[in-house]
């Protein structure tokens, strides 16, 4: 990687002193050969189209999921029938499941602890509800009933229209923030919608790595943890907001930066605004995704695709506010150049 050009080497390096070792008093200094300057050489912008193509191999598997085989949809977005039961012997969830599979409706379970499961169906007639009811007191033993939930296919679609509508109403009020935010750097609103436009692309690439993974979990590895719920809605209006204000820092560093270093060009400005922002944005990041790596582990099934579900819009979205969303800003820059 190639160093910033126009910045001499002696404001790139800092000189350094062995541990333990003191300075020499001025009567008694020994010439002796400087150090050889350590100079930075992390040149993000410079190496753009290899994060752009990494983001796109990450993302088009994905996209072919969505595309081809949809999604595993829970109970929230596919309508369903769901028993939230007590059994007495405490049987184990690999118990209950195969008591499930045996009544051969496609029924699924959830264990929450303390005896109790939660059991999803398709669509069932109050017949078929009390025939299960009376299958599973057979197989398992003593089953009491806490709650029985309906969902009919009229409630989950307007469900999925809400959710969809909550995310695109969102990133739109990002993108008009973001343009009023920087509306006061060089160039005005143009430059607004700029730092907002790559704002968003980054957030929509955080959308889709999240959405796509959890397409290719669910449909192609048949994994439970990949349903699409009410709780990965959550995890989803959570990540646009982690990845916006991840952005944001990089972005806000870029606009104090161009203040002061007007003597670099705006890809200089954007490099050296990453390279001062890079260390907060991943430690911060780590410390919430060691949060969420317990919950994985320890948190039980029904947090286990919530918990995933963050972790890899966490993790997406400080990738794309370091890797895309600022040299995105650069190319969009030399497009459609500010005067």
């Amino acid at each position: 990687m190639s160093e910033l050009s126009d910045i001499k080497a002696e404001q790139q390096s800092a000189d350094i002193v062995p541990d333990g070792a003191s300075e020499p008093e001025p009567a008694q200094a020994v010439a002796a050969p400087a150090p050889a300057p350590r100079i930075r050489r992390l040149n993000i912008i410079g190496r753009r189209n290899l994060f752009f193509a990494l983001s796109l191999i990450i993302i088009i598997p994905g996209i072919v999921s969505m595309a081809t085989r949809h999604f595993a949809l829970g109970i929230d977005f596919a309508g369903g029938t769901e028993l939230t039961v007590n059994v007495a012997n405490n049987p184990s969830l690999a118990q209950v499941q195969s008591a499930v599979d045996a009544e051969n409706i496609n029924g699924s379970v959830i264990q929450t602890g303390g005896g109790g499961y939660i059991i999803r169906y398709p669509p069932l007639s109050p017949a078929q509800v009390t025939g299960v009811q009376s299958d599973l007191q057979g197989r398992l033993g003593p089953t009491s009933v806490q709650q029985i939930l309906v969902v009919g296919g009229t409630i989950a679609g307007e469900t999925i229209a809400l959710s969809v509508l909550a995310v695109v109403l969102a990133s739109v009020a990002i993108l008009l923030l973001l343009a009023v935010r920087f509306r006061n750097v060089p160039g005005g609103w143009r430059a607004g919608f700029q730092f907002g436009g790559s704002a968003l692309a980054a957030l929509l690439h955080d959308v889709f790595i999240l959405t796509g993974i959890f397409s290719i979990l669910g449909k192609v590895f048949d994994l439970r943890i990949g349903e699409i719920d009410a709780f990965f809605v959550t995890a989803v209006l959570t990540v646009v907001g982690f990845s916006v204000h991840d952005t944001i820092v990089v972005f806000d560093r870029i606009r104090e930066n161009l203040r002061v270093s007007q003597r670099l060009s705006f890809d200089q400005v954007v490099n050296l605004s990453i390279m001062q922002t890079a260390a907060r944005s991943i430690i911060t990041s780590f410390t919430v995704v060691l949060v969420l790596a317990a919950i994985l582990i320890a948190g039980g099934t029904t947090l286990q695709g919530l918990a995933l579900a963050l972790m890899i819009g966490i993790v997406s979205g400080t990738y794309s506010s370091i890797f895309n969303a600022a040299p995105l800003l650069v190319v969009w820059r030399r497009l459609q150049p500010l005067r």
